[in-house]
C-alpha cells in the first residue's frame, strides 16, 4: 500500500491505496490555513499521516504539488498562493520525518496521469488533461507515462498568451478562465471598469434614430443595475466575496452578466485547448476542477463549441472534449500511481 498527498492552495488530502485505481483504504482531508504557510501544512501531513501510518503498512509515499517542482531532485520550487514553500525539499522531509521514501510531482500531473489510466481518458493512447478552478492547470499522458518529466514545465495550458496584445506575463489564459479570473471579471462589471457592450445596447440591424439608440441605452443600463444588484444580493453586497460559483449560479438562472463574464472564459479556455489539440493531437481532452462543475450547458457545451471553432480543422472527429471521471480524489490517486511506478 502506498501514500498519495495532495498539497493546494485550499486544501490538503492524504489516502492510502494500491495506486491502480482501486477504492482507497482510507482517507482524511483538511483545509489549508494559507497563514500557517508552509510549516502548517507540514504540521497537518505529519499529524494525518502519523495516524494512517498506524493503521496500514505503507511502503512509499506519493505526492501531487499544487506549484511547480523539480521532480528530479524532490524540491518544491514554488507555490503560488502559500507562502514558505520556496525550494523546500519535499521529498527529503518525507524520508526524515515519515521515515518513507517519497516521490513528487505536479498536481496536475498527478491528476492528469489518474485520469488517463482510471478514469476519462482510460484506454486512450494520447490524453490531454486541463484543470480549471482557482487557476488553469495540464498535463499530457502519453501511453499511459506523463509527458516531460524532469521538466521545469510542461503543459501549461493556463500560461499561454490568449493573442498578441497580451504580452504581460500575468497576462495569461488562468487570469481569465481561471475561478479567479471570472470573480476578476465580475467585479469589473460591478464596478463599472467594463461597461456593457454596446452591440447589446443596440439589439438590431441598421441605423437607428437618437432617440431609439438613447432608449436602448437606457433600457440596457436599467437592465444592468438589475444584474449587478442580483450579483451584489448574492454575495452579500460585498464584491470581495463574490466567487465563481456564485456567478456560474447567476448565469444559469439568467443574469446576463454573469452569463457574458462566464461565457468570456470559457470562450478562453476552448481557444487555448484548441491550441493543445492542434499542437498534439490527444484523443480525449480530460477537464476537470471547480468551475468545469458548472455543467453541460453552461460549460462544457459552449466549450465544445468554441475549441471546434478554433482546432485545426483536418482533427475535427479524432477527439471529445469529456468531464473528468475521479472527482476531488484524480490528485490523490494520481500520486498514488507514481509512488507505485516509483518502487516497481
Amino acid at each position: 500500500m502506498y501514500l498519495g498527498i495532495e498539497i493546494g492552495g485550499t486544501k490538503l488530502q492524504i489516502g492510502v491505496g494500491a495506486g491502480d485505481g482501486s477504492d482507497l483504504a482510507d482517507v482524511c482531508r483538511s483545509e489549508v490555513d494559507p497563514r500557517r504557510g508552509a510549516s502548517g501544512i507540514l504540521e497537518e501531513i505529519d499529524r494525518h499521516a502519523a495516524a494512517l501510518l498506524q493503521r496500514h503498512r505503507i511502503e512509499r509515499i506519493g505526492i501531487g504539488f499544487g506549484g511547480p517542482v523539480d521532480s528530479t531532485s524532490g524540491r518544491v520550487v514554488k507555490s503560488h498562493q502559500i507562502d514558505g514553500w520556496e525550494d523546500v525539499r519535499l521529498v527529503e522531509w518525507c524520508r526524515t520525518a515519515l521515515s518513507l521514501p517519497a516521490v513528487l510531482g505536479n498536481d496536475c500531473d498527478a491528476a492528469a496521469l489518474a485520469e488517463a489510466r482510471f478514469g476519462a481518458g482510460r484506454g486512450k493512447r494520447i490524453v490531454f488533461y486541463v484543470t480549471v478552478g482557482t487557476g488553469v492547470g495540464g498535463g499530457l499522458v502519453v501511453d499511459g507515462k506523463l509527458y516531460g518529466a524532469g521538466r521545469p514545465a510542461v503543459a501549461e495550458i493556463g500560461h499561454l498568451r490568449p493573442g498578441l496584445h497580451h504580452d504581460r506575463p500575468d497576462d495569461t489564459v488562468e487570469s481569465l478562465a481561471s475561478g479567479w479570473g471570472v470573480v476578476a471579471a465580475a467585479q469589473a462589471r460591478l464596478s463599472g471598469q467594463i461597461a456593457r457592450p454596446l452591440e447589446l445596447a443596440r439589439g438590431s440591424r441598421g441605423p437607428l434614430h437618437k432617440e431609439a439608440v438613447r432608449q436602448r441605452l437606457a433600457d440596457a443600463r436599467q437592465a444592468d443595475d438589475e444584474y449587478a444588484s442580483d450579483l451584489l444580493a448574492r454575495c452579500g453586497s460585498d464584491p470581495d466575496s463574490l466567487t465563481s460559483k456564485m456567478v456560474a449560479e447567476a448565469a444559469g438562472e439568467g443574469n446576463e452578466i454573469a452569463r457574458e463574464v462566464f461565457q468570456h472564459a470559457v470562450h478562453t479556455l476552448g481557444w487555448a485547448i484548441a491550441q493543445a489539440i492542434t499542437l498534439v493531437a490527444p484523443e480525449v481532452v480530460v477537464v476537470g476542477g471547480g468551475v468545469s462543475l458548472a455543467g453541460e450547458q453552461l460549460f462544457f457545451t459552449p466549450l465544445r463549441d468554441a475549441v471546434g471553432q478554433y482546432a485545426f480543422g483536418p482533427l475535427a472527429g479524432s477527439y471529445v472534449v469529456a468531464p473528468a471521471a475521479l472527482g476531488e480524489l484524480a490528485v490523490v490517486h494520481g500520486a498514488l500511481a507514481l509512488a507505485a511506478e516509483s518502487s516497481a
